[in-house]
């Protein structure tokens, strides 16, 4: 499955699926613009020696997806770098412990400002700098897109406005011929799901593989290489969809 020359932008590139879908792309001949955060401890670099390392072309993009101004000139970058940008991919996130008394308004808005609004400023300038043929992608989660998640009712509600949001998109562009899809991850092994304060951390997530038909939690590649088919020719067809990616733990019965 090739795409050469397409261009692409993906949010939230430092680590975890951002930095594997980077990967992914440089073996199939798109070249990417890494979107990288100041405040994230995670090193862009490092997905640029990857993306090299597998033959591929990056370049590497400052962008605070909670400004508007800084993620049009994400998306401006491919065109200023490269010529054209094909795919969209809104893969930036934070996550926060906080239980409902706990959660104030501002933690409430923070939340959704990056998770949910974030990712319509990145479809937003995707679009408008896209042809027909374009391809957008959303990352949404299980906590919210499928499930519900304690402690966790602001993430968990942008997680799910993703997916409305997404089908919205999809129809109103579809015309165009530009398709917009989003994908809910089970458990991924990412420096987020690896947080032991905010989420479930490496012995929570070993716990919690055990009751994954698959027989344990996934891999920032399994989710990339979704991402990949859904921005790719041989899913010309699929808009407005959200495929879960979470080794049969949300189709498992439990006693």
């Amino acid at each position: 499955m090739t795409s050469e020359n397409r261009v692409a932008v993906i949010t939230g590139a430092a680590s975890g699926i951002g930095r594997a879908l980077a990967v992914h792309y440089a073996g199939r001949g798109v070249k990417s613009v890494i979107g990288t955060f100041t405040g994230d401890p995670h090193d862009p670099e490092r997905t640029l020696h990857l993306v090299e390392e597998a033959g591929g072309e990056a370049v590497i993009h400052e962008v605070d997806v909670r400004t508007t101004a800084s993620v049009e000139a994400f998306a401006q970058r491919a065109i200023d770098e490269y010529g054209r940008l094909d795919y969209a991919v809104a893969n930036a996130g934070i996550l926060r412990n906080s239980p409902l008394q706990k959660l104030t308004d501002q933690r409430w808005q923070d939340m959704l400002d990056v998770d949910l609004t974030g990712v319509l400023r990145t479809l937003r300038a995707g679009a408008a700098r896209m042809g027909g043929g374009g391809a957008m992608v959303a990352v949404s989660s299980i906590a919210g897109g499928v499930y519900g998640w304690e402690e966790h009712a602001h993430y968990a509600a942008a997680k799910a406005g993703v997916l409305g949001l997404v089908r919205s998109v999809a129809v109103e562009l579809g015309p165009r011929q530009i398709r917009a899809n989003a994908v809910i991850p089970g458990l991924i092994e990412t420096p987020q799901s690896l947080d032991p304060v905010n989420s479930l951390g490496p012995e929570g997530l070993q716990r919690a593989g055990k009751d994954i038909p698959w027989g344990r939690v996934g891999r920032p590649s399994e989710v990339a290489s979704v991402i990949g088919f859904l921005t790719s020719d041989e899913a010309v067809y699929i808009t407005g969809q959200a495929l879960i990616v979470d080794g049969g733990l949300t189709v498992k019965m439990r006693a």
